[in-house]
């Protein structure tokens, strides 16, 4: 009994290109709508023309809108060009890591199939080293714990020699 080989899968975008687009954004890691269109190689109005024909996919949790001021900073080195089309209208629309893999099944693609088990696996990563930073802190407050109680006692050695000692006055007198 053979066993299938899975095919060779190529990267469509290279890993840091789609790290790179994945934002932090109240407390919460996502992707903007236009940043996943041009990775699955739609229209922005496209994807969330699929998005809104699926709403109930969506719930608060996996997909958000921005509020003006979130969306003025995201695009404040931006500069506008005047003319038709080429600026946003609308509010843009941001995909938490759950609401990203709900796409998958809004957007039926090969294309969109690919790139999705790619940004998946960017979650996954970014979230590894999370967790690893996390674990590196832990181990320098731990070390940092336990030698200052060590190098306090050098402090105080090295400070109780830089005082000079209290000589008892003499007494005047009988």
């Amino acid at each position: 009994m053979s066993k299938k080989k899975k095919p060779e899968t190529t990267s469509l975008v290279p890993q840091e290109s789609i790290e790179g687009r994945i934002l932090i954004l109240r407390g919460k890691k996502v992707m903007l709508d236009r940043d996943l269109a041009e990775l699955y190689g739609v229209g922005t109005k496209v994807l969330n023309q699929a998005v809104k024909r699926n709403i109930k996919r969506f719930p608060d949790d996996f997909m958000f809108q921005l509020t003006k001021e979130e969306e003025s900073l995201r695009s404040q080195f931006v500069t506008l060009k005047k003319g038709r089309g080429q600026h946003q209208k609308y509010l843009s629309y941001a995909f938490t890591e759950q609401g990203v893999a709900m796409l998958s099944s809004v957007l039926n693609s090969d294309r969109a199939i690919e790139v999705n088990i790619q940004i998946m696996r960017a979650f996954v990563r970014m979230r590894e080293l999370l967790s690893e930073h996390a674990d590196l802190k832990r181990k320098i407050e731990g070390i940092e714990r336990k030698y200052d109680a060590q190098f306090r006692v050098v402090f105080d050695a090295i400070r109780q020699l830089l005082e000079p000692p209290l000589k008892p006055k003499k007494r005047i007198g009988f």
